[in-house]
Order: structure tokens, then C-alpha cells, then sequence
């Protein structure tokens, strides 16, 4: 602690102050001596005695002005620790390692504490742990915690006692060390209150759209149509309206909402209960109702709101409709999902998107086309069909494929083999690399998540972007893309080329071998016509039929070796059974493409009585490929988002970067979960 202390500043000038002007009074005698010696002999005599006088005044008092001034800083202190007790901000003070020193009355009263308690502060406020409390490195550090009735943010500063004592006017210190902390508590009850408030009042933007509305009309009396539309309107109005929400028709199937930021809360904690209760509205329709829902909220004006509902109303209907949407800037949540898709009996929209790319096709020179990572059969098929639209117009296209499973290599041989004359077609990334620039199209088939494309970096190296896909919409999709046609009701990718190619050119002919190759596709993502499939479905079937497509062919591309037939039969022998879910890993030891051996072996477990869904899990370059299934009564993609992945309604997928069983757990994990909060029946 300290070990010597001095007057210091101005009290230490006038302590020594008669001493200075003894010398003062020296050098005035010795001018006086000059002018004349007797005065001076006679000077000296009275300087001496002051000087005599001077010193001992200085030494007896010295010890009484120490007291005096210890005395004033007592009393002085004892003042400033009484307005310290009674000031009315709580406040307390705190060794190094948190215990409680000191508070004041105030501090007292909120944590009902004497003064004699001396434990550490994280047993009042459990939330200031010694992590929380500041050091040399962080000397204020703050914080906000519920205590009691109130909120209150609590202020910690340190305090160096060095510092302190360095500063002071009165006294110094040499070789003093140690420190302290300054608690402050303020209460932020109210201010937290009206934030709150703020928040939940602040207006939210929302679109409702009919999905199915002239499907329903078509097959309702015109009688009862009328009524039809009437209750669809009142079931949305009384939903909306108890929650002080405002609900406006813009158009026939179309309806504008606002309300309440903590109206939304309510909405969201039912899981917007509107999109079932729809269903249950019949006077005699055989289709059920559906909706899609959108919410933007979060925007700093009302204009980023509505942009944020129309960019979730977006999202809705490429992922299908009969679910909501809710946006809140980045945010994006999912709710409903669990219907399949009303197909559409139009071709409209397939008929506008082929001339549209036929325009974008004509004014470029070259086309490059590439599916998802490790390719299926659906995603090589659809290449091949917008290769063969490209070489239609006598423009340069080529396929991108890096890494070709053993399940496709039939399809590539067969490929190349019938354009033999024509080599080079299908290149890897680096080719692609050197080959697009602006003046070409790239076209994205059978995703439209850019992450998962073969080569992501020509996405920004060309200018026009065209992408075609069956899979719903998620987070993740490919920006700013010239041409976007997503048909998540469309059973694959070929389904939706095929229809392209019909509309695209009158003069377009597929090969016999290319034919087979969009065949196939179709075939493996509809499960041999069993899954997914509709009637535009077997009418691009039936198109590619007449193009030269041999079903015996397309069988034998699909054969399995005995090695691939035997992990799946391990898969489907190990599987077992939870909460209705068949789970099961499938080895990929040996095999060469080991994750559609673990697709498959999902397919077969859907044949199981009593298995509502089914997941296969297989190891492969490090990661966990996850194949999800189910036959209509459970949404697996809405699954495998909430874990990283996507999909469809009824077949979906997911990559984990963890162990087997690590995956196995959180599928587990991810099960209870969703059958817990209503998500799963």
C-alpha cells in the first residue's frame, strides 16, 4: 500500500511559502550590505531571526496541517458517502473478482440486501458472471436483465486506485496498487415498454392468393359458385379480422392484408390455422381449397413491406402454394407445405417460356448447359433436351459434368456415341470456364440453388441466365436470371424440357438415343410413373415416345451391378422403424455412386406397411447424403429445409458434414421435434 505521502500542488506552495521568502529576504539584505555594511550587519540580525522563526513554525506545524487536512478529507469524504447512500441511482461497488463491498441505500432496496452483505454480485444477478465483469482489457462493460418487476441495464466500470490517487490535488502516492468496480443500475422499464410497444404496432403487409380457384370453379354448379366464392371470402375476412387485421379483394382470387406486428406473433404461434380451415369449405367442389399466404414485416417503411409480402407470395407459389410465407428482411419462414400442387391443365406458360428462350438463344453465339452436382438422370436428360433446342437454332452448346455416376455413364456413353461427330460436347468446369463469356447463354437445369450447380463461377460470367426446375423455391436461388421457369407440380425436369421442345421450334428433332435420355429421366424421379406423376407427365412421355425413345433401352441403362444391389439390400434389412419413420444407412463401401443406391433404397422402404416417410443416410466424400421419401401423408421437404436441404413435397434430400450417427441423431432429434409442435401428425 502506500508508503510515503506529500503535500502536493498549490497546498504545498503555501505551506513553504515562508521559507521562500526567507531567501527572498537573504538576497535583500545582501543588496542592503552593499549600499552600506552597519544597515546590512543590522538587516542580517532580524533576517536571521525570522528565518529562525520561519523554520520552526514550519516544522511543528507541518504535522498539525497533516492532521488538519486528514481531519477535512475525513469529514469531506464522510459527506460525499452520505450523498453516495442516498442518491437515487443505485449504486455499488465491487472488488476485482465480483464480490460486493459497498451499496447504497437505493441498491439496498432493490436487491433487498443489508449492508453488511459481502458475496459475490452473480448471486443477486446470475447473469453477471466473472466473464461479464471488466478488466484492464475492457475496463466498462454493460449489460440488461429482468430483476424483480423491472428491467434494468446494468453499467460496470473499473476503478484504478493508482489512477485515483494520481489525480489528486491534495496528496500523492508512490507505489499504489489495486482496483475496484463501479456498479450502476438503470432502470429501463419503461423505455423498453414503449420499444415494445413501438414494435408490436408497427404495421405489417400481407397478400392471400387463391391457388386453385378456377380448378375449383370448373367443377362446381354456376348456382352455387357464387356462394363458393362468398364463404372462401368470409373464412378469410373472419380469420384475418380477429386478429384486428384488414382484409381488401384486389382481384377474383387475389386479397390484400394489414395488421399489427403482434398480431403477426399470434399468427405465426397457430401456424396460420387459415390454410387448413380453407379445406374444410365444400358445398359440393370435389377439390379442396388451397392458399398461399405471404407476410413482409421488418421494413423501415411501408413500401419495403409490401416488396418483402410480394417477394414471399414469389416463394410461395414456386414451392407450390398451400403454404404461407413470412419475410421479415432476410428472414424467411416456411408454414403449410403439405399439399401436392394442383397441376395445371394450360400449357400457356409452357408455350411463352419456349419462345422466350428461343429470343434469348438467337441472340448469342454459343449455350452451356449444367445441372446439380453429381448428376441424375433427370438432370443429364434435361441438359440433352436443351442441347438439342441450341443445336436446333445451329448455335455451339455443351454440358457440363464433372463427376458422372455409374447410374448416368449410360446415358453419356449413349450421348456421345450418337453425336460422335460432333466431340467435345460435355466438358468440365475449367473448359467451361474458358468458353463462357457475354455473349453466351447459360442454362441451369434441375436446381436453382446456385451453390449446388456443377460450376457456380460462370453464373456471373455471362449476362443471360436461364434456369428450368421442378424443385420447390427455398432461401437459396440463383439471382437475376434472364429466364426463370420453376413448375415445382411438374414430376422432373424432362417433363418440363420436353414441353419446352414442343413449342420451341416446329423443326426440332430429337434423336432416337436422346430421346432415351429424357425418357430415363422422367422414368427414375417419377419412380417409374408411380410418384409425382400427372397427365402433362405422361404427355411428355408420350411426346418423347414418338421422338424414338425405346423403353427397352432405357431399362437396361438401369440395371444394377451385384455390388449396388446388395448395399441395397443391407439398407433395407437394417432399417428400422421410429415414430413411423423408416431410418436406415446404406453402405457405400465398393460402390460407385453410393448415394442412388441409398435413394433407392428409400423408394423401397415407402413399400413397408405402416411407414409414412422414409430416410436413408449414406457416406460419401466425406459427407452425409440424405435421401428422403414419403407417399402423400408427410411433407419430407419442409424436413430436410430445417436441416440445409430442399426438395420436393415427396422427395427430397439434404448433405450433412458430420458423422453417421451424429446424422442419425438429428434426423431423430429433427422427428420429435416436428411431431411436438403439430408440425407432423
Amino acid at each position: 500500500m502506500k508508503k510515503d505521502i506529500k503535500l502536493k500542488g498549490q497546498l504545498r506552495l503555501y505551506v513553504r511559502w515562508p521559507l521562500y521568502l526567507t531567501v527572498l529576504l537573504i538576497a535583500m539584505n545582501v543588496w542592503i550590505y552593499v549600499i552600506s555594511p552597519y544597515a546590512g550587519m543590522v538587516m542580517a540580525g532580524f533576517v536571521a531571526v525570522y528565518a529562525v522563526i520561519a523554520g520552526v513554525l514550519y516544522v511543528r506545524n507541518k504535522p498539525v496541517i497533516y492532521t488538519e487536512l486528514v481531519s477535512f478529507a475525513t469529514r469531506y469524504g464522510q459527506i460525499q458517502k452520505n450523498l453516495l447512500k442516498e442518491l437515487v441511482l443505485p449504486y455499488a461497488l465491487l472488488s476485482e473478482d465480483g464480490r460486493i463491498i459497498w451499496m447504497n441505500q437505493q441498491f439496498m432496496k432493490i436487491t433487498d440486501k443489508g449492508p453488511a452483505y459481502s458475496r459475490s454480485i452473480s448471486t443477486i444477478f446470475p447473469q453477471i458472471g466473472r466473464t461479464l465483469l471488466p478488466n484492464e482489457e475492457n475496463p466498462h462493460t454493460e449489460t440488461e436483465l429482468v430483476f424483480g418487476p423491472a428491467d434494468y441495464r446494468v453499467d460496470m466500470k473499473l476503478i484504478t486506485l493508482e489512477e485515483r490517487i494520481e489525480s489528486s490535488h491534495l496528496v500523492s502516492a508512490l507505489e499504489f496498487e489495486g482496483s475496484l468496480i463501479a456498479v450502476y443500475l438503470f432502470d429501463v422499464t419503461e423505455i423498453n415498454r414503449y420499444i415494445r410497444e413501438n414494435q408490436e404496432q408497427r404495421m405489417v403487409a400481407g397478400l392471400v392468393y387463391i391457388d386453385n380457384y378456377d380448378e375449383v370453379l370448373e367443377n362446381v354448379e354456376e348456382v352455387r359458385a357464387s356462394l363458393l366464392v362468398a364463404l372462401i371470402e368470409r373464412k378469410i375476412n373472419k380469420y384475418f379480422n380477429a386478429y384486428d387485421g384488414i382484409v381488401r379483394k384486389l382481384e377474383k382470387d387475389r386479397f390484400f392484408v394489414v395488421m399489427q406486428e403482434k398480431a403477426l406473433a399470434q399468427v405465426r404461434e397457430n401456424k396460420f390455422s387459415l390454410l387448413q380451415d380453407i379445406k374444410t369449405v365444400n358445398i359440393g367442389n370435389e377439390m379442396a381449397i388451397t392458399l398461399s399466404i405471404s407476410i413482409g414485416s421488418g421494413g423501415s417503411s411501408y413500401m419495403d413491406c409490401m416488396e418483402y409480402a410480394r417477394s414471399a407470395m414469389d416463394l410461395a407459389l414456386a414451392r407450390g402454394g398451400d403454404q404461407a410465407v413470412v419475410k421479415v428482411k432476410d428472414q424467411i419462414t416456411y408454414y403449410g407445405g403439405k399439399t401436392q400442387q394442383v397441376e395445371k391443365n394450360t400449357r400457356v406458360k409452357a408455350r411463352v417460356k419456349a419462345q422466350a428462350l428461343r429470343e434469348l438463344v438467337e441472340g448469342k453465339d454459343k449455350v452451356v448447359v449444367m445441372g446439380h452436382k453429381l448428376p441424375d438422370a433427370d438432370a443429364f436428360g434435361a441438359a440433352v433436351g436443351i442441347y438439342r433446342a441450341a443445336k436446333t437454332l445451329n448455335k455451339k452448346a455443351y454440358i457440363v459434368a464433372n463427376e458422372v455416376t455409374t447410374s448416368v455413364r449410360p446415358m453419356l456413353d449413349l450421348f456421345t456415341e450418337i453425336n460422335s461427330q460432333e466431340p467435345g460436347i460435355v466438358i468440365g468446369s475449367s473448359q467451361a470456364k474458358e468458353i463462357v463469356d457475354k455473349n453466351t447463354v447459360v442454362v441451369v437445369v434441375d436446381t436453382n440453388r446456385p451453390s449446388y450447380t456443377e460450376c457456380e463461377e460462370i453464373l456471373s460470367m455471362s449476362s443471360t441466365l436461364v434456369v428450368f426446375d421442378h424443385h420447390r423455391r427455398g432461401n437459396e436461388a440463383i439471382a437475376h436470371a434472364a429466364l426463370s421457369y420453376i413448375e415445382p407440380n411438374a414430376s422432373s425436369a424432362c417433363e418440363m424440357v420436353a414441353e419446352i421442345l414442343q413449342y420451341f421450334a416446329d423443326n426440332v428433332r430429337l434423336k432416337g438415343g436422346e430421346a432415351d435420355c429424357m425418357y430415363a429421366g422422367i422414368v427414375i424421379d417419377t419412380d417409374n410413373f408411380m410418384t409425382k406423376t400427372g397427365v402433362r407427365t405422361f404427355e411428355a412421355a408420350a411426346f418423347l415416345r414418338r421422338c424414338g425413345a425405346d423403353l427397352t433401352r432405357v431399362r437396361k441403362m438401369f440395371r444394377n451391378d451385384m455390388a449396388e444391389y446388395k448395399a441395397r439390400a443391407e439398407a433395407v434389412r437394417h432399417a428400422e422403424v421410429y415414430r413411423g419413420f423408416a431410418l436406415s444407412t446404406c453402405p457405400g463401401k465398393g460402390l460407385i455412386s453410393p448415394t442412388i443406391v441409398g435413394a433407392q433404397a428409400a423408394n423401397e422402404l415407402l413399400n413397408i406397411v405402416g411407414v409414412r416417410a422414409s430416410m436413408v443416410l449414406t457416406e460419401y466424400n466425406n459427407k452425409i447424403y440424405v435421401s428422403a421419401r414419403s407417399i402423400d401423408e408427410v411433407n419430407v421437404q419442409v424436413m430436410m429445409e430445417k436441416i440445409g436441404g430442399g426438395g420436393h413435397l415427396n422427395i427430397a434430400g439434404a448433405q450433412l458434414t458430420c458423422s453417421v450417427e451424429e446424422a442419425m441423431r438429428t434426423i431423430r432429434k429433427l422427428i420429435d421435434q416436428m411431431i411436438e409442435e403439430g408440425e407432423l401428425e
